[in-house]
């Protein structure tokens, strides 16, 4: 194992659980990331040597050598960051976060959780039934898995880990799975694939890299072709009554949704419940069991996995439940057009009959470009739909494209263009009954100050 590490981009959530690995093992490791942020600071806490400003005279001297140095970086940085380039102009070994990744997992029996949504979450759910099984596991995830508060668990016995398998930039085609789970292909990083067609062709060369005797479980209805070996198991799964692995005797009542598992070969486990109740989580649900089962998982331990997962942090996040009378509020990641309409739908039955406000901060140009419309038709769902500016990210902006490319094309709701810096200002002086925040941006940031805010109003259907 390597003894001396720098991560370039430590602070993006996939590559925190590498930071976090490595750390666990004894190994020496800073990093740099643009700004700080909680999750930094956690990692600061937890041993890592962590600078904000892209200079290279800030890396470390015992990491200045390349003989005993790897350096890791993730995509999302640019090509002209000053430390990526002084490590790439002084000779060191330089790979990608999915290089490292399947570095470390390639002599365990993988789990490798796809998909454009859905991953994060059914990767945690798989997680968090194993560790309270005889399998155990060891998880790489996208989330922080809020029954353990980090975005890795660690489990040195076991032969199994999970790992949730990001599609940008073909970063899963690292990976050696055993068993995959491919949630969805609704297409997205077109900037990386260009269209539809070479967007599905990744997830076929993903198929194509389970081990002989592995295992493939894909959502019913999938447009994709698995380009899987002969003698992979190829099954589907829903959380309807279609796919091999189905769910049936739905209920929705009291804050809670419960269900059975129907499976291969007659068997039904009767009275899931996930511990997030959201509908989208009975597909999740139903995947994140079957995978666990064919790990070895026993019935009681999905039950029990299922019925304690209090889900990833950001994924449908309740931050304020409103029984004191105050405004809901609830985060969620969806940053998809079906994503965010399920999640809008998936409230709209937890709460019959309240009005819904929804802030949505788009998360990329290109994204924004290629799928105004569809990102339209699934906000005009909300009866007051609120957008900040496009968050950049990694890209510089594209003329033409803004929020309004979105907010014009609404229809239904009332609408409100309110620029990021002023969106607290806006909470403070308006009433909610509902508020929902959507999106891969950065608005999580602004969540605990909002929750404050939230708990000294009253409720107030409009």
């Amino acid at each position: 194992m390597d003894k001396k590490l720098y991560f370039i981009g430590a602070g993006g959530i996939g590559m925190a659980n590498l930071v976090r690995y490595y750390m666990a093992h004894g190994a020496r490791v800073a990093g740099y990331d643009r700004a700080p942020s909680e999750l930094t600071d956690a990692l600061v806490r937890e041993g890592l040597e962590f600078t904000s400003t892209d200079d290279h005279n800030e890396i470390p001297a015992d990491l200045r050598d390349p003989a005993d140095t790897l350096v890791v970086y993730t995509p999302a940085i640019p090509a002209d960051n000053d430390i990526l380039s002084w490590f790439r102009d002084n000779g060191f070994t330089v790979i990608k976060r999915a290089a490292l990744l399947g570095r470390i997992t390639a002599h365990s029996d993988g789990i490798c959780v796809a998909g454009s949504h859905g991953k994060t979450t059914t990767s945690s759910m798989i997680a968090n039934i194993l560790r309270g099984s005889e399998q155990g596991c060891t998880a790489f995830l996208g989330g922080i898995l809020r029954n353990t508060g980090s975005n890795l668990v660690l489990d040195e016995k076991s032969r199994y880990s999970v790992i949730e398998a990001d599609e940008y930039d073909r970063s899963f085609h690292h990976l050696h799975p055993w068993l995959e789970v491919v949630t969805s292909t609704d297409p997205d990083h077109l900037d990386i694939y260009g269209d539809e067609e070479h967007y599905l062709e990744a997830f076929s060369i993903f198929t194509s890299l389970i081990r002989p005797g592995g295992h493939l479980l894909m959502h019913t209805g999938l447009k994709f072709k698995p380009a899987t070996g002969r003698d992979v198991t190829v099954q589907t799964y829903s959380g309807g009554a279609t796919g091999d692995w189905h769910a049936e005797d739905i209920n929705f009542g009291d804050g809670e949704i419960t269900f059975t598992l129907v499976g291969p070969d007659g068997l039904r486990i009767e009275g899931l419940s996930p511990g997030v109740p959201v509908e989208i989580n009975i597909d999740n649900a139903v995947a994140a069991a079957a995978a666990a089962l064919t790990a070895g998982a026993a019935p009681d331990d999905v039950r029990r996995g299922l019925a304690s997962f209090r889900g990833a942090k950001r994924r449908f996040e309740v931050w304020n439940d409103g029984k004191d009378g105050s405004p809901v509020l609830i985060d969620d990641y969806a940053h998809s057009p079906n994503e965010v309409r399920a999640s809008i739908e998936s409230v709209r039955k937890l709460y019959p009959g309240r009005h819904i406000t929804v802030i949505f901060q788009p998360h990329l140009y290109t994204r924004t470009r290629d799928f105004a419309p569809d990102f339209a038709r699934a906000l005009s769902a909300a009866d007051h739909l609120v957008m900040p500016e496009i968050y950049p990210a990694r890209e510089l902006p594209i003329p033409g494209i803004t929020s309004h490319s979105i907010l014009d094309l609404v229809e239904g709701p009332q609408k409100t263009y309110c620029e990021r810096k002023d969106l607290l200002n806006l909470i403070k002086n308006s009433n909610f009954d509902i508020l929902m925040t959507l999106g891969a941006a950065d608005i999580d940031r602004l969540l605990p100050e909002m929750s404050h805010i939230l708990a000294g109003k009253r409720a107030v259907s409009q």
